[in-house]
């Protein structure tokens, strides 16, 4: 049975533009789950969906978006903006908690531009699975919090950046995908690998010698989580940066 909805994605660098397509309710909801978390997991700068040829059956599955961007706020630190609901549509939007989060721009030219201004600044670089990579890890971090003018997030982010970077050496043992992105009030570090096996904090023996990496980083970031991407997964951290 062909789906009642469609979605058309265009990676319009650096912001990714979901265009939706048919009926939206609690039924079709689930498909556009699917599609924004894999547009997410590939870490646009910004994500806007169109809802211009969208109708709306079920206003609560208006809450997809608003889910998304409360997600994508943690990580990739990411905005989410909509365009051109139908006026119902709209009306049901301001009307609920979804306003708090969610920006809503009368047509995609306009998200679009909103979406680049919000933005956030980031520092990219890939690494081998080898013993050097958390020293490079923690010189990324000083040099992103030199540039962005954060130097009391340097400390925290070094040491929870070089646990999931440890962890991937030491486990994954792939090569990795590093991001550092400034979304105010916090710091985002993010690292890509190619193992899909999730990453959990768990309480060693006490006679273990290690094992305590990511109960450390539990301890030091606000909030820290681990999400699916692509092949693999990324294990993502907000650390304090005011």
């Amino acid at each position: 049975m062909p789906s009642r909805i469609t979605c058309e994605v265009r990676d319009w660098a650096p912001v990714t533009v979901v265009r939706l397509y048919g009926d939206l309710d609690l039924g079709t909801m689930r498909a556009v789950r699917r599609v924004l978390d894999r547009c997410l997991s590939a870490q646009p700068d910004a994500l806007v969906v169109d809802l211009a040829e969208v109708t709306v059956r079920d206003q609560l599955a208006l809450s997809i978006f608003a889910a998304t961007a409360r997600r994508a706020a943690d990580w990739p630190a990411v905005p989410v903006v909509l365009c051109a609901p139908p006026p119902e549509a709209a009306a049901w939007l301001a009307r609920s908690s979804a306003a708090r989060v969610l920006p809503v721009r009368r047509d995609c030219a306009e998200a679009t531009q909103a979406a680049r201004r919000a933005a956030a600044p980031r520092l990219r670089a890939r690494l081998e699975p080898v013993a050097e990579a958390c020293r490079r890890a923690r010189d990324l971090v000083g040099d992103a919090c030199a540039r962005w003018n954060v130097p009391e997030a340097a400390g925290p982010a070094s040491l929870v950046l070089s646990e999931l970077v440890g962890n991937v050496v030491r486990h994954a043992r792939t090569p990795m995908n590093v991001t550092l992105t400034l979304r105010r009030p916090y710091l985002h570090v993010a690292v890509e690998d190619g193992s899909r096996a999730r990453a959990r904090a768990v309480r060693p023996d006490l006679r273990d010698e290690g094992g305590r990496g990511l109960l450390l980083v539990r301890e030091v970031a606000q909030r820290w989580g681990c999400v699916p991407a692509g092949e693999g997964k990324v294990v993502w951290a907000a650390v304090p940066a005011n």
